[in-house]
């Protein structure tokens, strides 16, 4: 075996722009939070914390079939940490063996190895970076993992496939750096540091090494897709992209694993906004940031509008009972719990008038309209609404509940699905939305004593 070469030693410097965001001060959630237990980043110390932002799962309604427990939940809330644990590159070498360098067996030396042949790999060199925190994202539940995500079943196949057999999220999928001062931007990266510190990209990943600049993809790559207009009623999806384990952004492959890339788009970066998506191949996350949550409902908020709507005393017009529009999800409200007609709107107790072959099919006895009769939940997680309006219109076929802006929004979103398709989903159970437009307006018979 040949000795290891290694080139002289260089600074890379960090070239992405910076993006503004005020700072927000909010309390941690209570109970212990500790960095070397993992089970959540560890807020600063002393009087109010710092709130970077939060990572939604798309799919969940605010919390997993089987609970949130430790690092696997729906929900993952990014706190300034006590101490920095970001790192940054700062050297490079050309060695003959990955394996055997001292940057990869250092445990304490956090390193990416980008293998170019069989005896040829340029290893990248990580060091402290005091400005920054780290937080990293993946199916592995090994220490090093703060946000551990699984692949997302959507809703209306829950009850037949529970259990995925083998997943398509990476073991250690991404990191995100964010800067501990404001305006606090947030960064994410392809890949994540395992237990050694160290991230590999094999012969067979995508990598170029051109001059003094070495970068890579991903086997099934990172997704981000930034909305035009931010966050906000007038949102539009944007372009998806695909993000380097150094931070590049470029256009997506022609599939997920195909070994064939375009050129780096300079003109965009890797910086998380309010409200851009992410995709693991398998789970898609919505970064909300602390300042652009300001904007979503409160859960004070959201149960006055839900109580106004109450107040009306909406009736089912066969049963003439009262029906009440429950403030968490879908409540065993027995005779009072509502369905709705998916083709019109019409609001309904439960009833077995005008049933058709199908058990979810019926004639609205108010309009004559014959389609799906389904019960109406309501969209709980409120990070995902993109204003603080009434909840009065449902998605379509899944009959959750949500503000108007916010079903127009989520309904033109197309989340990745699958190597190279792209569909839209309801954002609170990740069912599929049937045809344009996907969503319907709620016609409740209220006021009616």
């Amino acid at each position: 075996m040949p000795d290891t070469k290694e080139r002289p030693s260089e600074d890379i410097s960090s070239k992405s722009p910076t993006h503004s965001i005020q700072e927000v001060s909010s309390k941690p959630p209570p109970g212990p939070s500790s960095v070397s237990t993992k089970k959540g980043p560890q807020p600063a110390q002393g009087g109010d914390s710092i709130k970077y932002g939060e990572l939604i799962v798309l799919g969940y309604n605010g919390h997993l079939p089987s609970g949130d427990k430790g690092r696997r939940r729906s929900k993952y809330i990014l706190w300034k940490r006590s101490r920095a644990n970001g790192v940054k590159p700062f050297r490079k070498h050309l060695v003959t063996s990955p394996q055997s360098s001292k940057a990869v067996q250092d445990t304490a030396q956090h390193s990416v190895s980008y293998t170019l042949s069989r005896n040829k790999a340029v290893i990248v060199e990580y060091k402290q970076d005091e400005d920054t925190d780290m937080f990293q994202i993946g199916r592995s539940s090994e220490n090093p993992i703060d946000f551990v995500v699984m692949d997302t079943i959507p809703g209306n196949q829950r009850g037949t496939t529970e259990n995925i057999t083998q997943s398509t999220i990476s073991r250690f999928a991404c990191r995100i750096l964010v800067d501990r001062n404001p305006p606090y931007t947030a960064r994410i990266y392809a890949a994540g540091f395992d237990s050694g510190r160290n991230i590999f990209l094999g012969e067979k990943a995508v990598k170029w090494y051109a001059g003094e600049e070495i970068d890579g993809l991903t086997t099934n790559g990172v997704f981000i897709m930034q909305p035009t207009g931010g966050f906000t009623p007038s949102a539009k999806p944007g372009v998806w992209r695909e993000v380097s384990v150094g931070g590049g952004v470029f256009p997506l492959r022609e599939s997920r694993p195909s070994p064939l890339k375009s050129c780096q788009i300079l003109e965009e970066d890797n910086i998380l906004r309010d409200g851009t998506l992410v995709d693991l191949c398998g789970a898609t996350l919505v970064w909300r940031s602390a300042l652009g949550l300001i904007t979503s409902p409160s859960e004070h908020e959201f149960e006055h509008m839900v109580r106004q709507i109450n107040a009306g005393r909406p009736q089912c017009p066969v049963g003439l009972n009262t029906l009440v529009l429950p403030t968490r999800g879908s409540l065993n409200l027995r005779e009072r719990q509502p369905y709705v007609y998916l083709k019109c709107g019409h609001v309904h107790g439960k009833h077995e008038w005008g049933q058709q072959d199908a058990d979810d099919t019926r004639t609205c006895p108010l309009c004559l309209t014959v389609g799906p009769f389904v019960k109406l939940q309501m969209g709980c997680e409120l990070s995902l609404y993109v204003d603080a309006e009434s909840p009065t219109y449902a998605f379509i076929p899944c009959a959750h509940v949500a503000s108007e802006n916010t079903v127009r929004y989520w309904c033109l979103v197309a989340v990745p699905h699958g190597c190279h398709g792209f569909r839209a989903i309801c954002p609170f159970c990740a069912t599929p939305i049937a045809s344009a437009p996907g969503y319907v307006k709620l016609i409740f018979q209220d006021h009616t004593d």
